[in-house]
């Protein structure tokens, strides 16, 4: 009777956790997974492309700007350039120190938490720090699944998964839009914005190119009258942006 007590649980066990975990289900997880990273490879290639083909053109632009008949269009495009070309220099900087502090954090907590890899799970958060969304999701997913296999317990994996969420939301969402918009002299809530709207309008795409596109639209209605007081209003300073030179 024992036996065939624990033989019909057995067979009630398999049965709900057939039920509620298909393997089609997991196996459309990866591959919606693997479309994402594949859209994403495609989008870097051909953003070092055109990346690469416009670096080529820089001086010849910069030239016919020169040769422009109009002063005041000109004087404005040549500042425009410059002030964009600094500001996203100065972006791209405070996204990396951001990814560095993810990954050091991330790897003292696996420390902490007793993980095996540790090193590269900081490595992997730090280098997927530069893909939004997709990237902070993927470095807590796989932690959090090696901590289930690793301890054999769920709690911890849990925790693990909580606590990089948490690290994830800090330090994504709170404190490098604070100091992006700070550095940038944009208001850090535009710089959200920026990411999830573009991200809305060209999903992952978008959200890359959100922030440099706030970045050149700031910079360029500086340089006219007419349309600095946008610049004023979506500055992340107090007083007015600075008059062009």
């Amino acid at each position: 009777m024992r036996r065939n007590g624990w033989k019909e649980h057995g067979i009630f066990a398999a049965r709900m956790f057939s039920e509620n975990f298909s393997v089609s289900w997991i196996i459309r997880v990866f591959q919606e997974i693997a479309g994402i990273l594949n859209s994403s490879l495609s989008f870097s290639i051909i953003t070092f492309v055109f990346t690469v083909l416009g670096l080529l053109e820089v001086e010849d632009a910069k030239r016919n700007i020169e040769r422009l008949e109009n002063p005041a269009i000109r004087q404005s495009l040549l500042a425009a350039g410059a002030d964009i070309a600094a500001k996203f220099q100065r972006y791209m900087v405070v996204r990396s120190l951001m990814s560095v502090l993810t990954g050091f954090i991330i790897w003292g907590f696996a420390l902490l938490a007793g993980l095996e890899l540790a090193t590269a799970w900081g490595v992997i958060a730090f280098v997927l720090n530069y893909i939004p969304f997709i990237g902070p999701f993927i470095a807590t997913v796989f932690p959090t699944l090696f901590a289930l296999a690793q301890s054999e317990s769920w709690q911890l994996a849990l925790v693990v998964f909580v606590s990089l969420n948490l690290i994830q939301f800090v330090i994504g969402s709170y404190l490098e839009p604070r100091i992006a918009g700070a550095t940038l002299s944009i208001s850090p809530f535009m710089v959200l914005f920026a990411v999830f709207f573009f991200s809305f309008l060209w999903h992952l795409p978008g959200a890359f190119i959100g922030v440099p596109i706030m970045i050149a639209v700031l910079a360029i209605c500086e340089q006219h009258e007419a349309s600095r007081w946008l610049a004023t209003l979506l500055s992340g300073r107090d007083g007015t942006p600075p008059k062009p030179a």
